[in-house]
């Protein structure tokens, strides 16, 4: 029982020296912490306005539309005026 006990001591005394090198988020500096959070938020925000778009484009045809084509006359060329 005794050895396994020093077993379990050296186990856990390795453990805490291995978990201890790994980077941790308290280690990083907040401004940076808040500026990988908000290009993140940008990331996220552009792919939902894609996709929002994408969804919003699926029905209308893409044709180009002259608003003011019942305003011309029949003639309007510019080189009579």
């Amino acid at each position: 029982m005794r050895r396994l006990g020093l077993g379990a001591i050296l186990l856990a005394m390795l453990a805490g020296q291995a978990y201890a090198q790994q980077p941790s988020m308290a280690d990083k500096d907040p401004i940076i912490l808040e500026q990988e959070r908000k290009k993140k938020d940008a990331i996220d925000i552009d792919k939902q306005y894609k996709s929002t778009v994408e969804k919003t484009n699926q029905g209308i045809p893409q044709v180009r539309s002259d608003p003011w084509s019942t305003m011309r006359g029949p003639d309007d060329s510019k080189t009579k005026r």
